[in-house]
This record gives C-alpha cells, sequence and structure tokens, in this order.
C-alpha cells in the first residue's frame, strides 16, 4: 500500500484499502485512496500543506467551488474527491462565471497573511498597499538572482517602470494565483473545483493573465466573467511573466525563450 495512502487514512481514522497515482505531481505527491468505510478521497503531500487548506478554504468561503477539506497536518493534505475529470470544453461559461465569484471577494491590502512556495520557489506575500510596489518587489525583482546579467537588468529596469504601467489601487481581488486549465476540475458542463491554489489578495487580471499563458480561454469564458478593466491585453505580459520566471527557475533554461519575449513585450 502506498505510504501516503496510509497516512490519509491514519488521519481519518479510517483504513485505506486501495490507492491510485493522480497527475499533477511535479512538486508533491497526489493519490486517490479509496478507504474501509468506501468513501474516496485524495491526498496530496508536501511542506504546503496547511496553508493550501486554508487557500482552499478561502476559495469555498467566496462561494466558488473548491475540494472540501477532510483532513491537514504539516505534511499532507487529504481533500474530497470531485470524482471523474471530463474537461473544459463544455464548461467555459462556468469557470467564467466561478472565477468572477472568486474575484468578487476582496482584501484590505495586496498580498497574504503568510508566504508560499512552489516547491523551491518561495512567494513572498507580506501585505503592501500600493498594487505596482507589490508586483514589483514581492513577484518579479525575487527571479533576478535567475537571469543572466542582461535579461537581469531588463527586468529590474521594468520593475523600475511598474508604476506607469500597472494601476496603482486596483479592487485586492482574491486571486486562485496559479490559474490555469491544469488546476480547473470540471465534468458535464460544470466546473467542480479549483485546485492547488496559491492564493493572496491583488488585481484580477493577475489570475485572468495566467489563464491565457499557456493557451487562451474560449469567448464563452468572457462571456461569464463579465466586463473587464480596458487596456487588459497591454498589462498581460506583464502579469504573466512571473509564472514565466517561477516555470525557469523551477524547470530550467527551456523557459529562457519565454521569459526573454514577455520581458520585452512588457516594456
Amino acid at each position: 500500500m502506498n505510504p501516503l495512502a496510509e497516512q490519509a487514512a491514519d488521519l481519518l481514522d479510517d483504513v485505506a484499502e486501495d490507492s491510485t497515482p493522480l497527475h499533477g505531481g511535479d512538486l508533491s505527491e497526489i493519490v486517490r485512496v479509496r478507504l474501509a468505510s468506501g468513501r474516496a478521497v485524495v491526498a496530496k503531500s508536501g511542506g504546503t500543506a496547511r496553508a493550501e487548506a486554508a487557500m482552499l478554504r478561502a476559495i469555498a468561503d467566496s462561494g466558488t467551488p473548491a475540494p472540501a477539506v477532510l483532513a491537514v497536518s504539516d505534511m499532507l493534505l487529504v481533500m474530497s474527491d470531485l470524482g471523474r475529470e471530463t474537461g473544459l470544453s463544455q464548461a467555459w461559461h462556468p469557470l467564467g462565471e466561478a472565477v468572477a465569484r472568486l474575484h468578487a471577494k476582496t482584501g484590505t491590502q495586496y498580498g497574504w497573511h503568510e508566504d508560499h512556495a512552489f516547491g523551491s520557489v518561495g512567494i513572498p506575500n507580506a501585505p503592501l498597499d500600493d498594487w505596482p510596489t507589490f508586483w514589483a518587489e514581492r513577484r518579479l525583482l525575487p527571479s533576478v538572482p535567475a537571469l543572466s546579467p542582461g535579461l537581469a537588468r531588463e527586468l529590474e529596469q521594468l520593475a523600475g517602470r511598474l508604476s506607469e504601467r500597472l494601476p496603482r489601487a486596483p479592487r485586492p481581488a482574491l486571486l486562485h494565483g496559479d490559474l490555469w486549465t491544469g488546476n480547473v476540475m470540471a465534468a458535464e458542463g460544470a466546473v467542480t473545483g479549483l485546485i492547488d491554489p496559491a492564493c493572496y489578495y491583488g488585481d484580477a487580471e493577475v489570475d485572468l493573465a495566467m489563464l491565457c499563458l499557456f493557451g487562451r480561454p474560449a469567448p464563452e469564458f468572457w462571456d461569464g466573467y463579465g466586463p473587464v478593466e480596458p487596456g487588459l491585453e497591454e498589462r498581460r505580459p506583464i502579469y504573466t511573466l512571473w509564472p514565466a520566471l517561477v516555470h525557469l527557475r523551477l524547470f530550467g533554461g527551456g523557459y529562457a525563450g519565454l521569459v526573454e519575449r514577455l520581458i520585452r513585450e512588457a516594456q
């Protein structure tokens, strides 16, 4: 039996009868566990388990679908099983509505009550009142040491101009923080849950930009989401630059070209 499955069952005072590895384990191990009580749960390992549990609860509290947190320890998160996933082809409009509900929940500052991480890449979240400063200091500039000297200079120059490129005080919306299609569970034309969050409060366009980094939502998504601020397309490279930097730091030089392109598009 998979040790992770046994640990999850122990947290639930149950017995693991079977387990199946699930995709999405680049930075953690994830398994579906069938318990002796007859129910199925999903267990995810990692040192950010308690932080992720709090984020999933925040998403659910906004009225947005998310897995229920069943148990959590320092290194293990146990969630409800969302069942068979059939894809977004018939669920783009519901996804737009779900993301709009998420973004309707607001905070008082930009950031989160604690830092987070994608694997070895830290995500500083100390709150700030000025959005361009937050995006420069908490998102872009921490990646400077990972870049070539030339690209590092370009990134620093871009960060110094963000007050001219980004709104100073957009509504601090609750963000998923890693919103790409692989982190959306959907079945039979409905969104069943947003998973693997990296939540904080910030400009809603951050999530919208991330959703466009490796593809484009269908037009039905925008119908469901509703109106966006003018200039979204011009700001998008600034916001997609951060996840591109994260991919470069986590997975290597294959993402260097993407980072270089986005830095130059964002100038």
